[in-house]
């Protein structure tokens, strides 16, 4: 129904909706009816170039969504800048025509768009349809009370059908209840399978096959016998001998051995080492330079953000990146943090303790080995132990030392960032982890990507299954749709990670609650 088109306005004449073909051919052949929709404010602001991509179907602007999208217009945020190009749009559509902007206009896809006004509320006689709505929703003031009397006076209006689009699903509940036909806007939701947790494919091989691929760290199979591939994706090679080896599809049928350290050893912290088969995968991608975004789906526990983290504090402790850059989501992502009292960090705290957690358990204050006194680390966890003790006296009477991750904070190798402050920005040789990515809306996940400049890796992690955001579900959030416009390229991968790590208990809760 929401194809992609050009955005342009049409000066051809205004066609009455009267005359207006009933049907339209698709490319099968089949007749679909034109049908009329009428917009929420939560799709405009979602997607502001939606008008355009509803083919030849008729769009109504209720004039209450104007006024309910003025209120953002001056946010410097996400929303802000989606309220004003939905105004700039109309502007340039209607031409500073009176009779355009109620009549309508035509659409490049044969429809047209329109501001509809609807003063059926205020009728002396309203209809028996009207009487009814105000009965059970006395209060006209809201303003989804008011879209939803306009959709009941266009059914009376109008031979076409008429179906509200909108992203609210109490909204939809509410106008279903009335006889009104409801829509999700569809544009950017992706197939139920993209939305899942993906088991890592096995494929079956000779046993003389991976014995070469151990040694030779490739091999080449037909496509008759992997079946279709995508770039980057992670497969699991068995042999007869139930002997398994993880492999990656680097193209063409060639299979690469992963290339990932037995641990990773955290600069004045803990060592790490992948617990699974998963986290192995989702290691090598973090630690690939060729690989410049990685999307990776898991539930609660799995252990997504810990190793992001782990891998950007390693490769930045190598220097393969000038810094780390760690954000996340607050819902949503043009909500601003004026109202908490203290600084940004300070601001920030609340919203990004899980990734505080992560540091924590990364670089603890004093990290505990398990080698005896003799071993080589011994002096080494003596010489910090001396360092963390002689700033602790250096510092002020009664004031706490510097976690290590507030020392990274510090000389700028550690970036805790409000994602609502990205818009224009451009960020180069970053390690930048985005954490709880499925908060986002399609354009906001596209504005993150696109801040990303050379030499930077943009991991996003997040469990499609568990949204606040409610204007996004797990087919329509920035993540899955990142996931599936960009799958297959040479510069991407992705990981979906299904074992819980974090306890037997949370992965008890994750699965059966």
């Amino acid at each position: 129904m929401h194809r992609t088109a050009p955005m342009e306005t049409s000066d051809e004449q205004i066609i009455p909706l009267s005359k207006k073909l009933k049907t339209s051919r698709k490319g099968n052949g089949a007749a679909s009816q034109v049908k009329n929709f009428v917009l929420d404010t939560n799709v405009l602001l979602h997607d502001p170039h939606c008008l355009n991509r509803f083919e030849n179907n008729h769009l109504f602007i209720p004039v209450e969504v104007l006024g309910e999208m003025d209120k953002f217009k001056n946010e410097q945020t996400e929303r802000g800048a989606n309220a004003r190009s939905v105004h700039r749009f109309l502007t340039q559509t209607f031409d500073h025509q009176t009779k355009k902007v109620i009549s309508g206009v035509n659409t490049p896809g044969g429809g047209t768009v329109r501001i509809f006004i609807n003063d059926a509320l205020h009728k002396e006689r309203p209809s028996a349809a009207i009487r009814r709505f105000t009965e059970i929703f006395p209060d006209r003031e809201a303003v989804d009370h008011k879209i939803m009397a306009a959709c009941l006076a266009l059914q009376e209006q109008e031979k076409l059908p008429v179906i509200l689009i909108t992203k609210d699903l109490n909204m939809q509940l509410k106008a279903m209840a009335l006889g009104i036909t409801c829509q999700d806007y569809l544009n950017d939701k992706v197939s139920a399978e993209d939305a899942e947790d993906g088991e890592i494919r096995t494929i079956v091989v000779e046993g003389h096959e991976l014995q070469c691929f151990g040694s030779s760290l490739s091999l080449e199979l037909d496509i008759s016998r992997t079946g279709p591939l995508e770039m980057n994706e992670y497969v699991l090679l068995s042999a007869p001998d139930q002997k398994l080896m993880p492999a990656r599809h680097v193209g063409k049928g060639h299979f690469q051995r992963l290339k990932v350290p037995q641990s990773l050893q955290m600069p004045r912290g803990i060592e790490l080492r992948p617990a699974n088969l998963g986290q192995l995968c989702f290691l090598d991608a973090l630690l690939d330079p060729s690989i410049s975004l990685i999307t990776c789906y898991g539930q609660a526990g799995t252990g997504k953000t810990l190793m992001a983290v782990a891998a950007g504090l390693y490769l930045t402790a190598q220097r393969e990146y000038n810094g780390m850059t760690v954000s996340r989501p607050v819902v949503a992502m043009g909500d601003t943090l004026g109202f908490l009292p203290g600084t940004l960090n300070e601001k920030m705290h609340p919203w990004l303790q899980s990734i505080y957690d992560a540091f924590e358990v990364l670089l603890p204050i004093h990290p505990h080995r398990n080698e005896g006194p003799g071993s080589p680390h011994a002096s080494e966890r003596k010489k910090q132990k001396k360092q963390a003790i002689g700033q602790q006296d250096a510092s002020a009477p009664g004031q706490i030392p510097l976690k290590p991750y507030e020392q990274l904070i510090q000389r700028g190798l550690l970036e805790i960032e409000a994602l609502c402050y990205i818009r224009g920005r451009s960020i180069p040789n970053r390690f930048f982890v985005l954490d709880e990515a499925q908060q986002l809306t399609p354009l906001e996940a596209k504005t993150v990507v696109t801040r990303m400049s050379k030499g930077s890796k943009l991991v996003m992690v997040g469990d499609p299954a568990q949204i606040d955001n409610p204007y996004v579900d797990r087919r329509s959030n920035g993540l899955v749709h990142t996931r599936n416009r960009l799958r297959g390229q040479k510069l991407t991968a992705h990981i979906s990670l299904t074992k819980g790590e974090r306890s037997q208990l949370a992965e008890m809760g994750a699965q059966l609650m």
